[in-house]
């Protein structure tokens, strides 16, 4: 099952999709928030869609916006694929690097990416995105920590990294949190239709490849990440854990960094695609 929101920016409505149908599911929840997933959102929109009680709607003609509205954290992971490290220049870490985006970083699969002011090194990533299903508090081990799950998600970090690594002042958000900064979408597939060890994510600028690799190369999984950060934080319902880029970023050197007017697409098998047009702020 796939959950949407479709609608004008700050006006967008939930949809559940089956197949190639839609069904408003307005009359179970008001948006695909937190507190959707605390108050087993996911089931309660099966159990309707199984009664049949869910009227259809249209998506054709649509905006389709992030999937997730106002997450209480956007977690996100550093250098977990090896390739990517070593084009940074650094080994794979040997404990995941954590950081946060600030959570009004997300917008839609296809709405506009502002180039901040002053920005010269704005970059684009790839990632799979993972949205908490239940609490996660201090998990024993890895396994059964994909229970926690309630679905996946394409997810752009998009970094500027003069801000990230010059400016930081020793800590990423600078470089992570500027408005934009964080595509979703185009919608939640749910956990049980997705295995997360096997997906292949690719970028493209302007119709030029970037990135093309798979989560099997992952360094550290996400059963591992999420019991992981559980021995740090909570992890809450209605949270989005971004796992990591692959190799085939700008800050590689191999690829100039985007500007106002570049196209940038991202896809990931099975979770849909991004285009989204770049901007000046």
């Amino acid at each position: 099952m796939k959950l949407m929101r479709i609608g004008a920016p700050g006006r967008e409505r939930p949809v559940a999709v089956v197949g190639e149908i839609a069904y408003d599911i307005g009359s179970l929840t008001g948006d695909l928030d937190p507190a959707f997933f605390a108050d087993d959102g996911v089931e309660r929109v099966r159990t309707a869609l199984a009664a049949g009680t869910l009227p259809t709607t249209p998506l054709t003609g649509q905006r389709v916006g992030p999937p997730l509205a106002r997450p209480g954290a956007v977690v996100c992971i550093g250098m977990n694929y090896a390739a990517h490290a070593a084009e940074a220049g650094a080994a794979p870490p040997a404990t995941p690097i954590v950081f946060y985006k600030a959570p009004n970083t997300i917008v839609g699969p296809r709405d506009d990416i502002a180039i901040p002011r002053g920005s010269a090194r704005t970059d684009w990533e790839v990632e799979l995105g993972v949205i908490i299903g239940r609490r996660a508090r201090y998990l024993d081990s890895p396994e059964g920590a994909l229970d926690h799950v309630a679905g996946y998600v394409v997810s752009n970090d998009v970094s500027e990294r003069d801000f990230q690594l010059e400016q930081s002042g020793g800590q990423w958000s600078k470089g992570k949190s500027c408005e934009t900064f964080n595509p979703l979408g185009p919608w939640i597939l749910t956990a049980d239709e997705v295995d997360p060890a096997d997906l292949r994510l690719t970028s493209a600028v302007n119709g030029d490849p970037r990135q093309d690799s798979s989560t099997q190369d992952l360094v550290f999984d996400v059963a591992h990440l999420i019991w992981h950060l559980s021995q740090f934080m909570v992890l809450e319902p209605g949270d989005l854990l971004n796992t990591g880029t692959p190799q085939g970023v700008a800050l590689s050197g191999r690829f100039p960094y985007l500007r106002a007017g570049d196209v940038v697409t991202m896809e990931i098998s099975g979770l849909g695609s991004h285009r989204n047009t770049c901007v000046q702020a």
